[in-house]
């Protein structure tokens, strides 16, 4: 990689799917394919990323007595993102380093949206005070059958606050990230997340090699 390139904007890489679709396993993957070809690479996740918003996604995830009406979730999820990308994305992005992050914006619209049934110009109108333009360069969709998803989830054992939701907002979920990979058909790329590891990361690394071809 030569000098000038190796000072460029690093470029941001974001993974989303329902539950259950291996996305740790295939964030390691991806930051490893990025690495092997002498990139920069860090990888997050949303809600947190800094020591802050990782407090917030503690507050989101954990079982308690006390329900989070949506909107409420909504805001945390948003003052979480705040502290993340004027903290760790912009400042990495603009230093050339490539971001590779374990859900963002889309997984607001399809769980806070489509899941807890919030009127999406209430996420619209968060996203443009709080991102000012920022989106990821390259969203990777895993996709498979949210009953597929739900018992890769119970596998691993004690679920969070989202994984018990039923099958029902499992599916409004999934109809709204497939909605938005129609109407982002360059940026969403939707990998089918069914079938073993090699063969899921088989697809991605081809998404990847189309899409490196171009910026490097």
């Amino acid at each position: 990689m030569n000098q000038r390139k190796s000072r460029a904007r690093g470029k941001f890489i974001t993974l989303e799917g329902v539950e259950g679709m291996g996305k740790s396993t295939h964030l390691n993957f991806i930051s490893a394919y990025l690495k092997a070809r002498g990139l920069r690479v860090q990888v997050t996740r949303e809600p947190g990323g800094t020591p802050a918003a990782d407090e917030i996604r503690a507050l989101l995830l954990n079982n308690r007595r006390e329900p989070i009406p949506p909107m409420a979730e909504l805001l945390l999820m948003f003052a979480a993102r705040t502290l993340h990308v004027e903290n760790v994305i912009r400042p990495a992005l603009a230093s050339g380093t490539w971001i590779v992050c374990d859900r963002f914006t889309d997984a607001t619209y399809a769980y806070q949206g489509g899941g807890r049934k919030l009127a999406a110009r209430h996420i619209t109108d968060l996203e443009r005070m709080v991102l000012k333009g920022q989106q990821p360069d390259l969203t990777i969709l895993l996709d498979a059958d949210v009953e597929l998803g739900l018992e890769r989830a119970k596998q691993r054992g004690s679920l969070d606050r989202f994984e018990r939701e039923q099958t029902a907002f499992f599916r409004r979920v999934r109809r709204v990230y497939l909605a938005r990979a129609r109407s982002n058909p360059r940026r969403i790329k939707l990998v089918r997340a069914a079938g073993g590891i090699a063969e899921i990361q088989t697809r991605i690394a081809q998404v990847l090699e189309q899409r490196l071809a171009a910026w490097l």
